[in-house]
């Protein structure tokens, strides 16, 4: 006999399929979600049903948008310098280099970064996309602003050498200072130290 009914079960069950959540976590939150008020738990539920068809990459930065826009507002407002592209590897990053208000060019979001050990390849990432707009949108620096992890610094590296072999020699790569620890991805980096990185770019 199932020491707890089968609605509960699947829902720890479904939790436990989160990053970084073991069973005694997914137990907690499933505990917490059956204590909860049922509107609460609605929400969440119409939330998580409705994800997949509200958010999409944007064709041009890759970040996420809304599913009703064409472009991402950071890529077509009139605010935004065209001419400066921070290249990030994943859509969280933006929001972390947004936060710290600092930043007024635009974004292209690699989709992760060169790990073997992992199966990603340079071929996976959005590099070639990358190329065509620094073309296209008569770019002037490139922030190579993927996290400081040696799987970071490697695409940085790779996508440097991939801008020289294009003839991209008249763009400017710079890459973030080293206000930020080794091993720290950009979306856990505070304000201030992202702020400090930002203004105080290399260039390569």
């Amino acid at each position: 006999m199932a020491a707890l009914p089968r609605a509960l079960t699947e829902l720890i069950e479904a939790f436990g399929t989160l990053p970084g959540v073991g069973e005694r976590t997914a137990e907690r939150y499933a505990y917490f979600a059956l204590r909860a008020d049922t509107g609460k738990t609605r929400k969440l539920a119409h939330s998580l049903e409705n994800l997949h068809g509200r958010v999409k990459p944007c064709p041009v930065t890759f970040a996420l948008i809304d599913a009703d826009l064409d472009v991402s507002p950071l890529y077509s407002a009139a605010n935004r310098n065209k001419k400066l592209v921070a290249v990030v590897e994943e859509p969280f990053d933006v929001v972390a280099l947004e936060n710290t208000g600092q930043f007024a060019g635009t974004y292209h979001v690699l989709g992760g970064a060169i790990s073997p050990i992992d199966g990603v390849g340079p071929e996976q990432l959005h590099i070639p996309e990358l190329i065509a707009r620094l073309k296209s949108d008569s770019v002037d620096e490139v922030i190579l602003a993927t996290n400081a992890s040696v799987e970071g610094e490697s695409t940085a590296l790779y996508i440097q050498k991939q801008l020289e072999e294009a003839g991209l020699s008249d763009v400017k790569i710079t890459r973030l200072a080293r206000g930020l620890p080794i091993g720290v991805d950009l979306e856990y980096a505070d304000k201030i130290t992202l702020t400090h990185a930002l203004s105080g770019r290399q260039k390569l």
